[in-house]
């Protein structure tokens, strides 16, 4: 009897980010992207959210490869986290390839890890798959989707794609291959649901170019614009236009600087000579001749968009009349710290143009009737939607149903939950370990949600330490208790509240005394319970209450 083929997503489901996804069958694994997600307004503290991998610890033996769909941070962000527990081949287009090197390299594991640089085209032999890197058209060069073949059928995972019949560079997705495999037969289809909600075509890349050339032309003003670093398609397009109206280019942010490094070293990007120049430098320059390409475009509070509105850039100060282009869509969760800039922007007189006033974003992902030319020629088996929330997971399932698959042909899965197949079935079956694993500093996974929990508590209602010195000998009050309180109320305009405070936390202490002298814990909870009874009653606040014991 042939084995099952096992699909588990470890994150992308449920949520925009830390896109992950297994494939097993037969003792061997391969693993499709290892991205990251950004943490909640409430995750205080946390830097990255990357996916739970204990199952592929305990797996580590089957892993044959980890193939990188593209070099966006929600598909490569986690990989320094999860290589210093698993140790794997990284497959990758040389974009992609490019982006890892330096994101490695930062966390000195270069070394430890191989990477091994493939083209579309380009078959993989992996354990028991085989792995083909296919040409879409996304937001970064060399994005590709896989046809991963096993024993028992071919799977086609799409990554991030559009259809663009006029990309920058690269050339038009390759249908014509998803068509001969969907001739062929596929089992199963894993396709993004990021844009399922909009109907219509995404518009192609090309098309900002014309709204970018709109506003340079016959401008007298200074040129700053934000977009995403790891565009190069619209870097191209920014850094040609300039070119055209005769101004110089700098650039200025650490993601900006590295993305245009690996481009313009791969051959992705194509600088007119002498237009670039130092950031140093562009200060010499009449404002009408500069151009400054800038970080930022998420509101991000260390960004270079953000450090100049708030004048702590070093290089770059907001002048009156200086035309700010935001190239971007805002990321749901960034509308405030977006806003905050833009009316900091506006504050110091200059003119911001965003994509609600012209066209200057497109989308790198399919919309509606993008889908459907994909399900169309893949013709699938089974349907598996990914990388979206709930909403969007419904949403394809429902268009795949309207194209004429059978309901019990689409599966929503969830993170953690293994989908198993077979030549003619498809089922969710079991679960196995998955979530989230919190990155805070160094710290990767040692803040959990018992922690998170008190940063909330701390946040919402503040602190109160009540410190005691008590006897060793007899177990008497020595001194105190003394009330000290952070994030919950003014001390000084306080101080009835505060004795109040203190008399509470004498008679517990009086109270436990009498019949559990010497244990601290038991003085401590009562003191405890005691304050949280009497502040909840006089405040309806609960503020998170530390007793100190001092034994002397």
């Amino acid at each position: 009897m042939a084995e099952k083929l096992k699909i588990i997503s470890l994150g992308g489901l449920n949520e925009i980010g830390k896109n992950m996804t297994v494939f097993e069958y037969g003792g061997d694994i391969v693993i499709v992207d290892c991205g990251m997600g950004f943490p909640d307004d409430d995750m205080y503290g946390i830097d990255v959210v990357i996916p739970d991998v204990s199952y592929l610890i305990k797996n580590q033996n089957k892993i044959r490869g980890i193939f990188i769909t593209h070099g966006h941070e929600d598909h490569i962000g986690a990989l320094p986290y999860v290589l210093r527990s698993i140790n794997a081949p990284i497959y990758a287009t040389r974009m992609s390839a490019g982006l890892i090197r330096l994101k490695l390299e930062e966390h000195r594991l270069l070394d430890k890890t191989t990477i091994v640089t493939c083209e579309a085209g380009d078959v993989v032999k992996a354990g028991k798959f085989s792995v083909e890197f296919i040409h879409v058209n996304h937001s970064i060069a060399d994005a590709v989707a896989f046809a991963i073949k096993t024993p028992i059928g071919t799977c086609i995972h799409t990554g991030d794609f559009k259809i663009d019949t006029t990309p920058i560079q690269g050339g038009m997705i390759d249908l014509t291959r998803l068509g001969q495999l969907g001739n062929e037969g596929v089992l199963a289809l894993l396709c993004e649901s990021t844009n399922v909600e909009r109907p219509g075509y995404t518009r192609s890349e090309r098309s900002v170019g014309a709204s970018f050339d709109g506003l340079f032309k016959g401008c007298t003003e200074r040129i700053i614009v934000t977009t995403f670093a790891s565009n190069v398609d619209r870097l191209q397009q920014i850094i040609d236009v300039a070119a055209r109206y005769g101004r110089r280019v700098a650039v200025t942010g650490r993601s900006m600087e590295n993305a245009m490094k690996v481009s313009t070293e791969l051959g992705y990007m194509n600088i007119p000579k002498g237009i670039l120049m130092d950031l140093n430098h562009i200060k010499t320059l009449p404002k009408e001749k500069v151009c400054i390409i800038t970080t930022g475009s998420q509101g991000e509070t260390m960004s270079a968009l953000s450090r100049m509105a708030f004048s702590t850039h070093r290089q770059v100060d907001i002048m009156p009349g200086d035309r700010i282009i935001i190239s971007a869509s805002t990321i749901p969760g960034n509308e405030n710290s977006m806003g905050n800039v833009v009316n900091e922007l506006y504050r110091k007189g200059a003119e911001v143009m965003n994509e609600r006033e012209r066209a200057l974003h497109v989308s790198g992902h399919a919309c509606q009737e993008e889908l459907k030319i994909m399900h169309a020629l893949v013709k699938p088996k089974f349907f598996i939607p990914i990388h979206g929330e709930q909403r969007h997971l419904c949403l394809h399932a429902k268009l795949a149903k309207e194209m004429g698959m059978a309901d019990d042909h689409v599966l929503i899965s969830e993170i953690g939950r293994v989908i198993e197949l077979t030549p003619k079935t498809a089922k969710l079956g079991g679960t196995v370990t998955a979530g989230q694993v919190f990155v805070d500093g160094y710290g990767v996974g040692d803040v959990g949600s018992v922690v998170l929990r008190d940063r909330r508590h701390l946040a919402q209602d503040g602190v109160i330490v009540v410190v005691m010195s008590m006897s060793g000998e007899d177990g008497a009050l020595v001194s105190g208790p003394d009330i000290i309180t952070r994030g919950f109320v003014y001390v000084k305009e306080s101080e009835g509240l505060m004795e109040e405070l203190r008399q509470v936390a004498l008679e517990a202490i009086h109270n436990e005394d009498e019949h559990s002298a010497h244990d601290w814990a038991a003085i401590k909870g009562a003191v405890k319970g005691a304050l949280s009874n009497f502040l909840y009653k006089k405040t309806k606040r609960s503020p998170m209450i530390l007793p100190v014991i001092m034994e002397v």
